[in-house]
């Protein structure tokens, strides 16, 4: 099971965490750890309520199954400087980890770390850079997949 990270105090510690593997465009970082929990949501909903308690609503983090990993993807706009471009790495990177089979349980960020050539790419979606990005994700998770393992 994959999740998404949502909040920025997770995308924080995952990115203080040493990479765990990097290519040319790429940059893969993990913590074996569970996301935060947002105990101040949790107290405002329950303050609003009448009978005093809060709503549940799906299964509780610690609730998860033990092999659940979460999945955080940043593809700042000074390298994809592209809405087109950066959702196109965007699905690539969920695609390639939604793949990977034997993931360690924790937190994961994927990170584009340097832009692909205009020149080699001028076309904001193409198929060949999603080609040439799938690949170099497939080899990068890879890596990050042995390390540490």
């Amino acid at each position: 099971m994959i999740g998404r990270i949502v909040q920025s105090v997770d995308f924080e510690r995952v990115l203080a965490a040493p990479t765990r593997a990097r290519s040319t465009h790429f940059a893969v970082h993990f913590l074996a750890a569970r996301p935060a929990v947002k105990v101040a949501a949790v107290r405002h909903a329950a303050h609003k309520l009448s009978t005093g308690e809060a709503p549940l609503q799906g299964a509780a983090v610690d609730d998860l199954p033990e092999g659940a990993c979460w999945l955080g993807a940043v593809v700042p706009k000074r390298h994809a400087k592209r809405a087109v471009t950066r959702n196109l790495l965007k699905r690539q990177i969920r695609r390639v980890v939604h793949a990977q089979v034997g993931l360690p349980s924790g937190l994961w960020v994927i990170r584009l770390r340097s832009p692909f050539d205009r020149k080699l790419f001028p076309s904001a979606a193409s198929d060949a850079l999603r080609t040439v990005a799938g690949n170099e994700l497939l080899a990068v998770m890879a890596k990050a997949a042995r390390t540490g393992a």
